[in-house]
C-alpha cells in the first residue's frame, strides 16, 4: 500500500473569502503511480468549491455505492481518510463489476483516457484522482476549471435518462446511470 507524509511545512492560512483559518498541508505521495509527488491542501476538506461545481456525492459514498468495478483507490488509501474506506467496495485483486452499483461495466480503460488527453500528469488515474484531492482541499486553479468543465458536461447523460426513462426506473440505462455515479451524480434519484 503507498504512503503518504504530512511535511513540515505546515503554516496558517487565512481564507480570504471565508475568514477562518486552517492548516496549510503538505501532502506527498508514494503509491505505485506516483512517487514523491507532492501538493498543497489548502481548502477545507468538503467545503469551498467553486460555484459551478456541485457534485451530488462525495467519494466516500461513490465508494460505498460501487464505482470503477471496485478497482480504484486500492494501492493509495494512506492519502485520503480511512472512513472512505471502511465500506468501500474494493477488489484489490481485479476489476469485478459486480461490485458497481448498477452491476455494469461503465468504464473505458486508463489507456484510452490517455490516448483522448484526459489524464493530467498530476493526477494519473484520472477525474475521480482529481476529485478525492480536490475534496480533500488540493487547489490547482487551471486543472480545477478544465475538470469541472468535464464534469459539467457529463449532464447531458442527466438529460437523457430523463427523456428515456420513467422516474425511479433504475432498470432503464444502467451502464449510463453507472457512468454519471462515476462522476458524482446521484443517478438513483433521477
Amino acid at each position: 500500500m503507498g504512503r503518504v507524509r504530512f511535511g513540515p511545512e505546515r503554516r496558517d492560512l487565512a481564507i480570504e473569502l471565508t475568514g477562518r483559518r486552517m492548516r496549510r498541508r503538505i501532502v506527498i505521495v508514494n503509491d505505485r503511480m506516483q512517487q514523491g509527488y507532492r501538493y498543497v491542501s489548502s481548502a477545507p476538506a468538503g467545503r469551498d468549491f467553486d460555484a459551478q461545481f456541485r457534485p451530488d456525492l462525495t467519494p466516500k459514498q461513490m465508494l460505498e455505492l460501487g464505482v470503477f468495478c471496485g478497482k480504484y483507490l486500492t494501492d493509495c488509501r494512506d492519502e485520503f481518510p480511512a472512513s472512505w474506506f471502511a465500506r468501500a467496495k474494493l477488489s484489490p485483486a481485479g476489476r469485478d463489476c459486480s461490485l458497481n452499483y448498477f452491476g455494469v461495466d461503465a468504464s473505458q480503460p486508463l489507456s484510452e483516457w490517455r490516448r483522448k488527453g484526459w489524464i493530467y500528469p498530476d493526477d494519473p488515474r484520472g477525474w475521480f484522482q482529481w476529485y478525492c484531492r480536490y475534496y480533500m482541499g488540493r487547489r490547482l486553479p487551471e486543472e480545477d476549471a478544465r475538470q469541472i468543465r468535464r464534469w459539467k458536461a457529463m449532464s447531458r447523460h442527466v438529460s437523457q435518462i430523463r427523456m428515456h426513462c420513467e422516474p425511479g426506473n433504475l432498470a432503464c440505462r444502467p451502464r449510463q446511470r453507472q457512468a454519471l455515479l462515476h462522476w458524482a451524480y446521484d443517478s438513483r434519484r433521477i
